[in-house]
């Protein structure tokens, strides 16, 4: 097989969504399957589909057409702020879309009822990542207006946390994003499908005995991709971390001395130079270069056993033994695997060079 490539797990996948579903229907919370760093890969789609995901998310509308071409069966959520450029294309493919702002409504609502359809609105709140959001002051107009607009659909509230800022989840910030949903329910007399608390982030707290109050549903991506939470990419207990994997080829094996040396400069991708040593200082080391790159991956996102990435250009990545671990032998020819990091599999999955390898299949 070719590389660099990606290895991915169907059947992990499928455990991944399905553990987190179940765990998390016991609290009364459903689960969509945020597919954004895949491209909106049909056969992922599909696993956790099977799994018994509520939805599957996607942050472009061209990953919401391509998949509705698949009949998943499951609603497709736009999980960005639609373009208004756009919005003829997301009431026709998307069955809801994440919106705050009001301009945004009536050009949704006004291509709806051209196309003979009703769009789902998800009214997203600001509650202190300053992402996306609704100030909560601001919230009852812009439910009022979504609620005059015929041709939409006010599904419910939600918001968005970890993401832009690290802000985690707590009993505070999820605590008043159930107040918003109860108030808004009594102030014009509804019934909202969705309390939408967030992502991924969300799952420590829930895990450490966070009271979900309202919150119903979560958006997951890395936890069901790659079985961990994004505020300090813990592992999550009974997921697999490695259902998808980034393989490079060594195309070159010597031992070298252990730090640069002459005069140095800033690097394409470094801030900044670093400072050398004499040769003549520096101890020998087995060092290895691989076919993969800046452009194919995030170095800083991959990991493996035993290896240590001392730097990557555009299409080189540099690696040496650990320090303290067992040797890794790479002779030119060899693969070697690595786990990554969200940041790493997103450019992967972009990258035209990287090949994608499916194992397994879905139940």
């Amino acid at each position: 097989m070719s590389a660099p490539r990606l290895e991915i797990h169907l059947e992990h996948l499928q455990h991944n969504a399905s553990t987190l579903v179940n765990r998390l229907s016991s609290q009364g919370i459903k689960v969509t399957g945020v597919s954004k760093a895949t491209l909106g890969l049909p056969e992922i789609a599909r696993a956790w589909v099977t799994a018994g995901v509520h939805s599957i998310g996607e942050s472009r509308i061209e990953s919401i057409e391509s998949l509705s071409r698949y009949e998943l069966g499951v609603p497709l959520l736009l999980i960005r702020s639609p373009m208004l450029s756009q919005v003829d294309r997301v009431v026709a493919h998307a069955a809801i879309s994440c919106n705050s702002e009001a301009v945004v409504l009536k050009a949704l609502a006004a291509a709806a009822k051209c196309q003979g359809v009703r769009h789902g609105v998800l009214l997203m709140v600001e509650l202190g990542d300053l992402r996306e959001g609704i100030l909560a002051a601001d919230l009852e107009e812009m439910v009022l207006l979504t609620l005059t607009l015929p041709s939409l659909v006010l599904v419910g509230v939600g918001t968005n946390l970890g993401c832009q800022n690290g802000i985690a989840p707590d009993e505070a910030n999820m605590g008043e994003l159930s107040h918003l949903m109860t108030a808004l329910e009594r102030r014009f007399c509804i019934r909202l499908e969705l309390c939408s608390g967030g992502n991924s982030a969300n799952l420590p707290w829930l895990a450490g005995g966070g009271n979900p109050g309202r919150i119903n549903h979560l958006r997951l991506g890395e936890a069901l991709l790659l079985g961990r939470e994004p505020l300090t990419r813990t592992a999550i207990p009974g997921l697999y971390t490695n259902a998808i994997t980034l393989v490079a080829e060594v195309i070159e094996s010597k031992r070298k001395p252990s730090r640069a040396w002459g005069t140095p400069h800033c690097t394409s991708f470094a801030n900044g130079p670093v400072v050398p040593q004499k040769q003549s200082d520096q101890p020998m080391t087995m060092r290895a270069l691989l076919a993969l790159g800046e452009q194919d991956a995030d170095p800083a996102g991959l990991s493996a056993p035993g290896i240590s990435i001392e730097g990557a250009s555009s299409d080189h990545l540099v690696v040496s033994e650990a320090a303290g671990a067992e040797a890794v032998a790479l002779a030119v020819g060899d693969e070697q695997r690595f786990e990554l990091s969200y940041s790493s599999l997103l450019r992967a999955m972009t990258s035209p060079f990287v090949s994608r390898c499916f194992i397994g299949r879905t139940a």
